[in-house]
Formats: C-alpha cells, structure tokens, sequence
C-alpha cells in the first residue's frame, strides 16, 4: 500500500513538473540573450532559490545526506554537465526549428532511458512499457510531423533535438542513481553549480548576446528560472526517486502535446487536427506504461 501511494504522489509530481517544463521553449523564444547564454541565466537565477531548498531540507531530522566523497562530487558534476549540453543543444534547437519539433525530438529521450535502465540499472523494460512508449511516440510524431520543413535551418534544429534527447537520457539516468542517496534540492544545487560555468563558456564561445536589454527580458529569464527548472525540473528529480527511470521518461512524453498546445495559444503556431490525434495517441501511450503491472516495484540493486 506504501508503495502503490509512492508511486501515486511520484506521477502526480511528475506530471506537474512536465507542465512547468512544457512552458521552457516560450521563455526561450521570447528571450532577449542568445540560446546558451537563456539556459545560463535559467540555471544562475534558480541557484538561490535551490540552496534554500537544501538549507530547509538540512532542518529535517533526521537531516538527509550531503556529499563528502569525490565519487559523489563526480556523479553529481557529471548530471550537471549533461544538463549543461541537454539545455544548451535543446536552445538552440528551439530557435531553429518549430516549438512541437524541438520538443518531440528532444522527447526521444525514453528509447535511450529503457537501454540505460536497463544495462546500468538493472530495471526491468517490460513488454507493457515498450508498448506503451511506441504508442506515445508515434502520437509525439504527429505532433510535430505535420509541421516537419526541409528547410536546412529546420533540419539543423530537429538534429540538435536529437542531440538533446542523448543528453537528456543521461541526465536522467544520473538523477535517477543519485536520488538513491541524495535528496532532490542537493542534486539540484550541486548540479546546478556545476552546468552554470559550462554554459556560460558555451554561450560565449558561440557569441551569443549575454545581457537582456529591458526589464521584461530579465523577467523573462527569471520566469524561465522559477517554472521550468525549480518548479518544473525539481518535481521531476523528485518524481525520480518514486518512479523507474523508464517509466518516468515514457510519462514525460506529454511534453510535446503540452507545449505544441502552449505554442498556439501563445505564440500562435498552428495545431492541426493531426496534431490533436497525435497528443491523445501520446497520452493513452502514457496510460498503458503506467499500467498497474509496471507500476509493481522494480527489482534492481539502491545505488
């Protein structure tokens, strides 16, 4: 019953924090700095906010576990820096190429999350998951499909997708072995100070504008800060310690449907009747991974 309750509070966080991330590629449009350098500023403005996550969390009793050893500081530096390249690819890919594209290929991430949880892991990839994460997908393909261009300006940024979906995964699969030690605001935190540098050595070795221009610019990298990583990455890291990392990456995929629906109320991109099939399609894909049977606990050795 415990674990069934777990379970139920992990997709409930996990679907909350899907929405917050759903809202990132408006940010990042209406950003007014340069791709690398919108990700910097979303991960230096939520830094503050983090740490007094991890001061709070240092009251409970009795206190969770902080990092003191050189593997820990490894582990928690190496999800920051495939946050770093998940964030600064996915950008880019966001400028280039449509909102829904950007965010489906981006969403590819479950098919490298599967492998990964299964071989470093241990988690079992049921028939079921598999099943469900096809269905979801092709509805994610819909999505987006109907709006592919040829154009090399739209192909370059579905391939930096791509790329964010490799990143992503691992990224995943990091917060998913650290959660078995640490609790979500230290991962956030640590991981964060570590992508912070990384992306502003990025965005300055691209040339990107650095600094916002107006008020509403700065508001605009704050928001970006407080609903897509505090709010919308912290409930997700949290989400990890309740979920498989296989499931919790299928259930992901309502990302797309979400922000393609956020596109054409807010930037009017089109959402055709395709595209509505697609994110129902999408969201009986998520149903069927968390079907009871995947949601039993999962064998597999605590990092």
């Amino acid at each position: 019953m415990q674990e069934t309750t777990s379970r139920r509070v992990g997709v409930v966080a996990l679907l909350a924090g899907a929405t917050g991330i759903a809202f990132a590629p408006l940010w990042v449009r209406w950003s007014q700095v340069g791709p690398s350098a919108t990700a910097f500023y979303r991960l230096l403005f939520a830094l503050p906010v983090l740490w007094a996550w991890v001061g709070l969390e240092g009251r409970r009793t009795p206190p969770p576990s902080r990092p003191a050893t050189r593997q820990a500081f490894g582990l928690l530096a190496a999800a920051g820096f495939f946050f770093a390249g998940d964030l600064a690819v996915w950008h880019w890919s966001i400028k280039l190429t449509s909102v829904a594209n950007a965010t489906l290929f981006a969403n590819l991430a479950p098919i490298f999350v599967a492998l990964g949880a299964r071989l470093w892991l241990a988690e079992k990839v049921s028939g079921v998951l598999v099943l469900g994460l096809g269905l979801a997908l092709a509805g994610g393909v819909l999505v987006a499909g109907v709006s592919l261009s040829q154009t090399v300006r739209h192909l370059v940024g579905d391939g930096l997708g791509l790329a964010t979906a490799l990143f992503y995964a691992s990224y995943q699969l990091s917060i998913k072995r650290l959660r078995g030690s640490f609790s979500t605001g230290t991962i956030m935190a640590w991981s964060g100070v570590a992508a912070c540098p990384a992306l502003w050595l990025v965005a300055g070795l691209s040339h990107e504008r650095l600094v916002a221009t107006t008020a509403t610019g700065w508001g605009v990298l704050l928001a970006l800060a407080l609903t897509s990583q505090v709010a919308g990455q912290g409930l997700i890291t949290f989400a990890s310690a309740h979920l498989p990392a296989s499931l919790l990456s299928v259930m992901l995929l309502v990302q797309p449907p979400l922000a393609a629906l956020l596109a054409w109320a807010l930037l009017a991109e089109p959402v055709r009747p395709l595209q509505v099939l697609g994110g129902t399609i999408v969201l009986l894909g998520i149903g069927l991974a968390g079907w009871k049977r995947e949601l039993e606990p999962k064998p597999g050795p605590r990092p």
